[in-house]
């Protein structure tokens, strides 16, 4: 089984790259998925998370607000100092022991398939070593503000204010593209993201660790 890593800055449009893998016949995991199944109330990464960013992170209903806990995290302007550091190393951990898991099931269930995990913080984590390629996504930097603040339903002024704040816990797109065995740019229209797609799923398919 081929394991392979898809990440991309914030907005860059890793989920869709990774939407059109599957169409082709690819297996996949989200990272971020995972990570909001672990802060499920009554599981331990919940836990953790609630004592050390305190009860202020939650919802009337117990839940974690997402984004009280990203305001925690990456820093609010004038606020307290970023913790997002803090936050990694009580969730990857976890997540990435999940994602083993699966990645361990389908090498069982398709020996011969492509196994993806799509995550924005591959390269960040020191993870890269644990797939046989890495798929990195770009696209133009506007794009990134425009398509944030159409998925949260917010200005763009907030959108280019959230997207800066989170890019700096990030590594830039020019040191994603030169760890890449593959890059997609995810500038143009979906038709020309999905030649691109069929092209890399073409070139893996041909790989000999299949």
């Amino acid at each position: 089984m081929l394991k392979l890593g898809l990440t991309g800055g914030i907005a860059s449009g890793k989920s869709v790259v990774g939407e059109m893998f599957v169409k082709l016949g690819a297996h996949l995991t989200d990272a971020d998925a995972v990570a909001h199944w672990l802060m499920d109330p009554g599981r331990p990464v919940y836990r953790e998370v609630v004592q050390r960013f305190g009860r202020e992170i939650l919802n009337p209903d117990g839940r974690i607000n997402r984004a009280r806990l990203a305001e925690a995290a990456f820093g609010a302007p004038g606020g307290a100092p970023p913790r997002v550091k803090e936050l990694n190393e009580i969730v990857h951990p976890a997540v990435i022991e999940q994602e083993n898991e699966w990645l361990k099931e389908i090498s069982q269930h398709d020996p011969k398939g492509i196994a993806i995990v799509e995550a924005a913080l591959i390269l960040e984590a020191d993870a890269a070593d644990r797939f046989d390629r890495l798929i990195v996504v770009t696209c133009r930097p506007e794009q990134r503000i425009l398509r944030f603040a159409r998925r949260h339903g917010i200005s763009e002024d907030a959108a280019r204010a959230e997207v800066t704040r989170r890019k700096a816990a990030q590594i830039p797109d020019e040191e994603k593209i030169k760890a890449a065995d593959f890059v997609i740019d995810n500038s143009g229209s979906l038709d020309a993201t999905e030649r691109q797609v069929q092209g890399v799923f073409a070139a893996l398919r041909g790989s000999p660790a299949l």
